[in-house]
């Protein structure tokens, strides 16, 4: 049970309506629920995170949320990112391979960045200019720049819906 209310549509002030009704098309997970409680840190929040990984290919964005959020034992976020890799085309055995930390079932591009994903989320402050000189030859500055705030954000979701215990709104699937 979620440590904070969840606000329903049926209850959000005409803010949060609107909120849910346009940006989320009637249908608010349970973060977006919680977050309501701050309908201008919510309408922020859903224009940043819309905002990142844009440069990336989709594959490779789920790929890195969804890794990172296993490595943070985030179930919420895993299980919203499964979701999307699969929509993206990850195939269940490249998803079985992030659970595990094995990344040799993808190119050397998605390798980098979910080493880079890896160390990030595990040391941030090891990173080195090695590891950007390694990024560059897979991606421009625009992409590295992106799949840097990528990390940081599923690292934050992470770090928000674990301590407030959002529940999973669907079926859960196991990897």
């Amino acid at each position: 049970m979620a440590r904070v209310s969840l606000i329903e549509p049926e209850h959000a002030s005409a803010e949060v309506k609107e909120i849910y009704d346009g940006k989320l098309r009637s249908k608010p997970g349970n973060i977006q629920k919680a977050l309501a409680h701050r309908p201008a840190m919510l309408g922020s929040f859903l224009g940043f995170y819309a905002s990142v990984g844009r440069s990336l290919d989709r594959k490779l964005y789920e790929a890195v949320y969804l890794r990172t959020s296993l490595i943070n034992g985030c179930h919420y976020c895993t299980q919203h990112h499964i979701q999307g890799a699969k929509r993206a085309g990850l195939a269940a055995e490249q998803v079985k391979s992030l659970k595990d930390g094995n990344y040799s079932g993808f190119h050397e591009q998605e390798q980098a960045a979910l080493r880079y994903a890896e160390k990030l989320t595990r040391t941030p402050d090891t990173a080195s200019d090695a590891d950007f000189a390694m990024l560059k030859k897979h991606f421009s500055e625009e992409q590295v720049v992106d799949l840097h705030m990528l990390i940081g954000l599923a690292n934050l979701t992470n770090r928000v819906t674990g301590p407030l215990a959002l529940e999973v709104e669907f079926p859960e699937e196991q990897i």
